[in-house]
């Protein structure tokens, strides 16, 4: 590979000659703020939008955006001329002037990287204020994201991430000048395209013009009555990112500390996730196998990540067969708990108790909505909250989370084992799968429980291992870019594979829509994941089939493993959803 040199603010490097100047800058621990560029070095895609010029840095006698620049041979970068300090300053002021001014009341105040540019500019006065001001569309349409046009800044990075990375390709820039503004196909809703609510357009947006649907008034409201429980479960990734909100590290293992503090908040049972993630190999490793012993609709693909499944209605819908019916963990442990929990330990009728939970994601929003995932007129979850959301709650009761005295889930549906801690991380979920799979063919434990080839954030990641004498190949991917690849081999019958593990967030739930925002930088994204597996390999019991309390649901209620109880409450159906837009226009 050949290396250019050049020269940035004094200091000599050396890169490779595909390499854009704002790169090159971090080489050398030289930070030149940029909006619409993607810090995602982990992920290959296009990244080269170039739209907002604050990036713009002073190469020889002319500005030049940074993030869109290939360094040359003998170049002289200065980063902080007063050419490009006065320009990048212009620029933000103009930003600034047609932005609406309620900062204080704003989601993301103290958490916007418009603001923090601005600050760090020092512009304490905006110039141009006397102008049109735009307004922009407001989209509160779907369940899960609020987009508000109003807010958005035109930096492109959620039509960059909704299309390069994810290809969904559901945001795109529309009109021109003025008028400009980022959009959707003839400016339907977001509820009427096949937006797969994955929330990765959130997770990147500076600003706030693209947030979650906040449902912590409808929490307050839910935690004030005291005619039914409230019952509160947690997903594996919320206690790696949740302390981020109070200052702790990325990676902080907060488990302790998040039980204590939705007790504080006065949920009457702080049941863990986890639990049903267990219960969920259970049931994905049982159908697998039992596919895999007849040979039919294999590859078997994982089904926990909503995001990915609504990817699979609208866009492959001829290949759901392969779809695991098993529901997601938080969609397994709400039954579990209005039917055995409620009935069996606390003596009440399923719709006689409230189920919220806290995930990292922003399409659990939506799939509690789903109708299949509901019976005798009320639905298995009745709130979904956000990481970011539970971390608004606790704030707003003024509780320091880093203060609290660790406490315990409660029984019976708060014990886990490391298999599902995992479930959290891109691979974790196959991972699982693996261990309980091995164990279910040959009855014995695998000689290593740690699959490490599917772990990390390589974009497809796969594997061959023997068991009792057959090869099974399977592979693990994130973000919906990379499954969509997967699919195509499948839909022209190239699929080598026996098991596919998917998540829609590049990284997995770690990097939910709904987590603390982590601005494109991975780094955090991988602490969380390392966190996860920290977890995982110093617990007593890492197999989900070890889990004493599972093993007594299954007894006490469930029956059988994919048996018709199990089937009844545990797994569920999907459908072709490719064509519902043309009946909406129609």
């Amino acid at each position: 590979m050949s290396l250019v040199n050049l020269t940035i603010n004094g200091k000599a490097v050396s890169v490779p000659a595909d390499t854009m100047i704002l790169e090159a800058a971090k080489q050398v621990n030289i930070k030149i703020p940029s909006l619409c560029h993607l810090h995602m070095d982990d992920i290959k895609f296009d990244n080269h939008c170039a739209s907002c010029r604050v990036c713009m840095v002073s190469a020889g006698r002319k500005l030049v955006p940074a993030c869109g620049t290939l360094v040359k041979e003998g170049m002289v970068v200065n980063t902080n001329s007063p050419e490009a300090l006065k320009f990048r300053r212009n620029v933000v002021e103009l930003m600034l002037s047609d932005h609406p001014k309620d900062c204080l009341s704003c989601v993301r105040n103290k958490d916007c990287e418009l603001q923090e540019i601005a600050a760090e500019l020092g512009i304490r006065k905006v110039r141009f204020s006397d102008g049109e001001q735009s307004t922009g569309t407001y989209d509160i349409s779907t369940k899960s994201i609020v987009k508000d046009n109003s807010k958005c800044i035109l930096c492109r990075r959620c039509e960059t991430m909704c299309s390069e990375v994810q290809t969904v390709k559901v945001l795109s820039g529309v009109n021109r000048g003025f008028n400009t503004e980022v959009s959707t196909f003839f400016g339907a809703d977001l509820a009427d395209t096949n937006c797969t609510y994955c929330g990765q357009c959130i997770s990147v947006c500076p600003t706030g013009a693209l947030v979650e649907k906040d449902n912590t008034r409808e929490a307050w409201t839910v935690l004030a009555q005291k005619e039914k429980p409230v019952i509160v479960q947690t997903a594996p990734a919320v206690r790696v990112a949740l302390g981020e909100s109070f200052g702790l590290e990325p990676g902080s293992i907060s488990t302790g500390k998040m039980v204590a503090a939705l007790k504080a908040l006065g949920f009457d049972y702080v049941f863990d996730t986890n639990f049903a993630a267990d219960l969920t190999i259970m049931e994905e490793a049982n159908e697998f196998v039992n596919r895999f012993v007849k040979g039919k609709n294999l590859p078997i693909l994982t089904s926990c990540c909503p995001a990915w499944v609504n990817f699979m209605e609208h866009e492959y819908p001829d290949l759901l067969q392969h779809l695991s019916t098993c529901k997601s963990p938080q969609s397994m442990f709400s039954p579990i708990a209005r039917h055995y929990f409620a009935e069996k330990v606390l003596n009440k009728k399923p719709d006689e108790v409230i189920v919220m939970s806290i995930m990292p994601c922003v399409a659990k929003k939506y799939e509690v909505s789903r109708e299949e995932l509901g019976r005798d007129g009320y639905l298995d979850t009745d709130i979904s909250l956000t990481t970011r959301e539970l971390a608004r709650m606790i704030k707003e009761a003024g509780i320091e989370l880093d203060n609290l005295e660790e406490a315990e889930f409660d029984s019976p549906l708060g014990y886990s084992t490391g298999a599902a801690d995992i479930f959290g991380a891109t691979g974790g979920v196959l991972e699982a799968a693996l261990r309980t799979a091995y164990h279910d063919i040959t009855k014995e434990e695998a000689p290593s429980l740690d699959f490490k080839e599917v772990r990390g954030m390589t974009g497809i990641k796969e594997a061959s291992l023997e068991i009792a004498g057959h090869t099974v190949n399977v592979a693990a991917t994130s973000s919906l870019g990379n499954a969509r690849k997967l699919m195509d081999e499948l839909r022209q019958g190239n699929s080598k594979y026996h098991l596919i593990e998917i998540m829609a967030c590049p990284g997995g739930c770690v990097a939910g829509g709904g987590q603390p925002y982590n601005h494109g930088d991975y780094d955090i994204v991988k602490a969380r994941a390392k966190a996860l597996y920290e977890i995982d390999a110093h617990k007593k019991d890492r197999l989900s089939h070890h889990n004493p309390d599972i093993i007594k649901l299954y007894d006490e209620f469930l029956g059988e493993r994919g048996g018709h109880k199990a089937h009844d409450l545990l797994h569920t159906k999907y459908s072709d959803k490719s064509n519902i837009f043309a009946e909406v226009e129609a």
